[in-house]
């Protein structure tokens, strides 16, 4: 159905929804000619090479006007803008605002994340590079206790027998290890900026809007023969011929109803705005007994408990449902390693999404801690000023506005609590598309199966076959495998968006030689035999 629109917005090759590390990856994969890989160094190698080869002999037909012009290396930058892009975010004007916000909230001071979980497309330890190009190596924190000493297959072997070393247990080379340690926060912010800034993206290129809606369909202002986007936000319309849609996750929420009177005192993480709240901060300047209460057994959880203690709370309860859980990444080191291909492998040979799901939600296994939280957890235990209590949730609540406290019942280790001052809520973000606000013409016009809340996407990461959304980050898990939630999901997802998206746009990164286009995404994604994809290049 052709809709008529009086909108004077121009119409974007690519608008993407979301300015945190899938979105922020998207763009600049799209804006580099010559992308780092994924798996192994020698594919980067191979892929300048290519593009040398390329540049030098092979002459391109222009589209238009069907002439011929000779490229000169020196004449093509590694960075290029040649796609239209807009990105829309409602936290903020600038790329990874909300991230930042919420990392000064939680007063983190380095990532979870080890150094090649980043969003560079042009070099697989970008930040690691960055940091020492930077003089920054000083913020890097060792992942104390991942990488052990290497061992020879005769040891490992011998001390299985022995029973002094657990079989099964995932090897990471001590060559590796420079590669488990942990960015602080503003070297990694100062490394997403520097991104911005190499691929132009800080301009014009975000808007800080709400998306409410997106729409495929017929626009007769811009095309009467093929559909297009229409991004409804609250400041307007915005037209595109793909969309990206690279959001965290459904809008936070408290997973137990709450009046609008009792919402005063219980508050989720994600919508922090002062910590702690100013009442409860009035009672801690008259030096009053404080008590906070924090539910959830993830990272977030342990992060909170530990800063309401240094901002002056005199008793922190920290509850979980479950038992403790201490990884060092919140999916298992066999899934983070550089070389992922043997667990990824399993995963894209699934016969169903069902089987996928599966992996997903057991490499995920729900929420826990570091080591080194943990560590902090079990001192402030000692002081006195933290309280764990594991299988443990809450049974009844009552909030007294006139005292601004809750009267607690838990069910679990312990019955019974002081009045707590407030409640905060660290239990995540939820995962089903289909309640999505912005989603819902797309689910209504062009929907797909639901598969544990994710959408069930093509192996090109788009909606489907015939509607060029592509999603990115969380939500592309099904294609992208436990990591999605992660840096290295955004940038995984990112590469594969980019090469779909350019694939369709017709541009020069995958037209001009149709003959060799597949030899050569054979040969980049180390499909089949690379001797035979080379043997197709063509000459000059």
């Amino acid at each position: 159905m052709e809709k008529k629109t009086s909108s004077v917005n121009p119409l974007r090759d690519v608008i993407i929804i979301g300015a945190g590390p899938s979105g922020l990856g998207v763009a600049t994969r799209l804006c580099e000619r010559m992308p780092a890989a994924n798996f192994t160094d020698d594919e980067h190698r191979r892929f300048h090479w290519i593009k040398k080869h390329r540049a030098a002999k092979a002459s391109v037909k222009h589209k238009h006007d069907c002439t011929e012009s000779r490229r000169n290396p020196d004449s093509i930058p590694a960075v290029s803008k040649e796609v239209d892009i807009l990105a829309l975010d409602a936290y903020g004007t600038n790329w990874m605002e909300r991230w930042q916000n919420l990392f000064k909230t939680f007063d983190i001071s380095h990532l979870r994340s080890p150094m090649f979980f980043h969003i560079d497309p042009a070099e697989r330890d970008g930040l690691l590079s960055y940091a020492y190009a930077e003089n920054r190596d000083d913020e890097l924190r060792e992942l104390q206790g991942c990488v052990g000493k290497e061992l020879s297959k005769h040891q490992r072997k011998k001390r299985e027998k022995l029973g002094r070393q657990p079989k099964n247990i995932p090897t990471i080379d001590e060559r590796d290890r420079k590669d488990y340690f942990v960015p602080s926060t503003p070297l990694f912010f100062s490394h997403c900026d520097c991104l911005a800034g190499r691929y132009k993206l800080r301009d014009d290129t975000l808007c800080q809007e709400q998306v409410e809606d997106i729409c495929y369909d017929r626009f007769v202002e811009y095309s009467d023969e093929q559909n297009i986007f229409c991004v409804k936000t609250n400041k307007g319309c915005h037209y595109g011929k793909i969309v990206v849609l690279a959001i965290g996750g459904n809008p936070p929420h408290i997973p137990c109803s709450l009046t609008a009177e009792e919402m005063e005192g219980a508050t989720h993480v994600m919508h922090i705005k002062t910590f702690p709240p100013l009442y409860v901060q009035k009672k801690m300047a008259i030096r009053a007994v404080t008590n906070v209460l924090v539910v959830g057994g993830g990272l977030t959880s342990a992060q909170i408990s530990d800063l309401a203690i240094r901002r002056g709370v005199t008793k922190v309860w920290l509850i979980m449902r479950g038992p403790l859980k201490v990884k060092y990444f919140d999916i298992p080191l066999e899934w983070v390693g550089k070389f992922r291909n043997v667990e990824q492998a399993a995963f894209w040979n699934s016969e169903t999404t069902e089987e996928r799901y599966e992996k997903i939600s057991q490499a995920r296994n729900g929420g826990s801690i570091t080591p080194y939280y943990k560590k902090i957890v079990e001192k402030q235990i000692a002081t006195g000023r933290l309280d764990m209590l594991l299988h443990t949730t809450i049974e009844t609540k009552q909030w007294d506005p006139l005292s601004k406290t809750w009267a607690v019942t838990l069910k679990g280790e312990r019955k019974d609590l002081p009045p707590i001052d407030h409640i905060y809520f660290a239990t995540g973000v939820g995962t089903d598309f289909e309640c999505l606000p912005c989603l819902q013409s797309m689910c209504r016009d062009y929907p797909i199966e639901n598969c544990g809340g994710f959408p069930c996407i093509t192996e090109n990461m788009m909606w489907r076959d015939d509607v060029p959304l592509f999603v990115a980050g969380r939500f592309a898990a099904l294609q992208l495998g436990p990591g999605a939630h992660n840096l290295i999901g955004a940038r995984i997802g990112a590469d594969r968006i980019s090469w779909s998206i350019l694939e369709l746009l017709g541009s020069e990164e995958t037209s001009g030689h149709e003959e060799w286009s597949q030899d050569k995404f054979n040969y980049l994604t180390g499909r089949g035999s690379r001797y035979d994809a080379l043997a197709n290049i063509p000459d000059a």
